[in-house]
């Protein structure tokens, strides 16, 4: 018997007005005992295929059996027999990890006196242990993230659904997440479906589901899915070319699906048949391909040939730094959240600030942009002292915050308007910047939709074109692709790489290892200190171990944050 099952499945909604298809007829199942990778955008349908599983929502037509049983007809079955960890998982901030489980233990009718058994079994699993206490408010987003899962497995379920778990949370705890659920599977025999929009992850899957626009594109295994990509998949470098410059060059060549930048090499997709163009002066070398590489052919994106649309300033080219730490610190009351931090970006320079959560890197990107004073030290932004002149370097910054922080009552437009008077832009000029603005990011078509009903990707366009109306020169963005599929992520880089280009210094925090690949350099933050800083090769090189000859950027990272952490 299959885990679930889906024959002809169709769901649409409402909104702004108008029809959308969330699911068109798709069909498929998923095996028991095994892990199922559900792969697809923005609003490709995943959310809306998970929430019909769970019993929560009826299809229009079509079916979908659990275990058997009917998730329409039999609903309340369905629930009683799955754990669903949605993607916003409720946990109760102002209640402790234990007073969380007593709750979801109530909930789904666990038995009293199974339960000290079962929380302790959940909490030792999670390394949870020793967290009983803690205000589920105070713990990290990692620390939430197993908290919620364990909530959801508070009866012993057959099958497990999780709706992007991994989302906003580092790689450390992304891998203890699915060491968790590696071993449910294992120990326990728990079949899960898993959705996602990291492709890496889609690796670790048994099987993987590909959905785009409503519907179900692909179906297998990854290695099966990463077949006809070979001998497609290129390593092209330059010591002559700039690696922005080379990466725009082949994005325009023929033949040439996707050109990603990854450390000092430009990794391109090429069209079956196709190699990269020779008259490039550059070395070429094979590369093995990776799920990624299958997922962004079969969508035929397109998104590296597109023209940024704007005509910005250039600013003037040169090496001065425009943003100095010297021994930056921020306490709140006796913790340090921030300890002795120095370190320069230069103009036109790509910088990302890694780091587990809880690292200090919000706090610390805060106070760059003026918005929380430091304790001690220097800050020196644009060429003016944080601590002495905050509103005059605001004026020169442009922010994008790790949450949607536009106000989502209002519409596109309204947000566009409100951003561009706030920067002081009016008239002739601030109707100029938001007419740029729409046709830049390709939100004439939604301009009227309510910001908060905006898919993600959408949502993160929104609050870039709101952050570049006044054309900054220093642009600080804070996890801004977190949660965002791989497809709306190129086209946020091709912006990004184009912005620093014209001399724009960008300053970036992530989660996501395969976009530190594409800064000039990293530094990596652990307890509020720098661990590491160089270029993502150097950064690489340190990692390097005769048990790791070829480490990732994930891999390098782990290490320093656990080497950290036994000393």
């Amino acid at each position: 018997m299959t885990a679930l099952e889906s024959v002809g499945l169709s769901k649409s909604f409402l909104a702004g007005g108008r029809r959308v298809d969330a699911l068109s007829e798709v069909s498929f199942s998923v095996r028991r005992g095994i892990v199922t990778g559900l792969i697809g955008p923005d609003a490709a349908g995943k959310s809306t295929l998970m929430r019909l599983a769970a019993g929560l929502l009826a299809p229009d037509s079509g079916s979908i059996s659990v275990l058997g049983m009917d998730s329409t007809r039999d609903s309340i079955r369905v629930q009683g027999a799955i754990g669903y960890m949605p993607q916003r998982f409720g946990l109760y901030e102002d209640l402790s990890v234990e007073e969380n489980l007593v709750l979801y233990a109530d909930l789904q009718g666990v038995e009293k006196m199974d339960r000290p058994a079962r929380f302790r079994e959940l909490l030792s699993m999670a390394g949870l242990s020793s967290f009983m206490k803690r205000l589920a408010g105070n713990l990290s987003g990692g620390m939430k993230q197993k908290l919620g899962l364990c909530c959801a497995l508070v009866r012993q379920p057959d099958l497990l659904l999780l709706d992007e778990p991994t989302v906003g949370v580092d790689p450390l705890s992304r891998r203890e997440l699915w060491a968790i659920v590696y071993r449910l599977v294992k120990e326990k025999g728990t079949s899960v479906l898993l959705s996602t929009a990291y492709l890496d992850e889609a690796e670790r899957c048994d099987e993987v589901l590909l959905l785009h626009d409503g519907k179900l594109l692909a179906q297998g295994t990854p290695d099966s899915l990463r077949a006809p990509m070979q001998g497609r998949v290129f390593s092209v470098k330059s010591e002559r070319i700039g690696k922005r410059e080379l990466q725009a060059r082949l994005s325009a060549q023929p033949g040439v699906i996707d050109a990603l930048i990854h450390g000092d090499h430009i990794r391109v997709v090429m069209e079956e048949g196709h190699s990269p163009p020779s008259e490039i002066s550059a070395e070429i070398s094979r590369l093995s391909p990776r799920f990624e590489d299958r997922f962004v052919t079969l969508l035929q994106t397109g998104v590296q040939k597109a023209d940024s649309g704007f005509n910005r300033p250039r600013f003037p080219e040169s090496r001065d730094a425009v943003i100095e730490l010297r021994n930056l610190e921020r306490r709140f009351g006796e913790f340090r959240a921030v300890k002795d931090v120095s370190f320069s970006v230069s103009r036109g320079e790509v910088f990302g600030l890694l780091g587990a959560n809880g690292a200090g890197k919000s706090t610390t990107f805060r106070m760059l942009c003026g918005l929380l004073p430091p304790s001690g030290g220097s800050l020196r932004v644009a060429g003016v002292d944080l601590r002495r002149a905050a509103s005059r370097a605001r004026a020169k910054i442009g922010y994008m915050s790790q949450k949607f922080s536009l106000y989502g009552n209002l519409s596109v437009m309204e947000n566009l308007k409100f951003f561009g008077a706030a920067y002081g832009l009016s008239g002739k000029e601030g109707a100029a910047r938001i007419s740029r603005a729409l046709e830049e990011f390709s939100l004439k078509d939604i301009a009227a939709s309510v910001s908060e009903d905006l898919p993600l990707g959408y949502k993160q366009r929104l609050a870039l074109a709101c952050a570049l109306m006044h054309e900054p020169e220093i642009l600080f963005l804070d996890e801004p692709t977190s949660g965002v599929d791989p497809i709306a992520r190129r086209e946020f880089w091709k912006r990004i790489n184009d912005l620093a280009g014209n001399g724009v210094t960008v300053m970036v925090t992530t989660h996501f290892m395969e976009e530190a690949e594409y800064c000039d350099r990293l530094a990596i933050m652990a307890s509020g200190e720098i661990l590491s800083m160089g270029t993502p090769a150097e950064i690489k090189e340190e990692a390097k171990s005769p048990d790791l000859p070829e480490p990732s950027m994930e891999d390098a990272f782990v290490k320093l944050i656990e080497s950290r952490a036994a000393k």
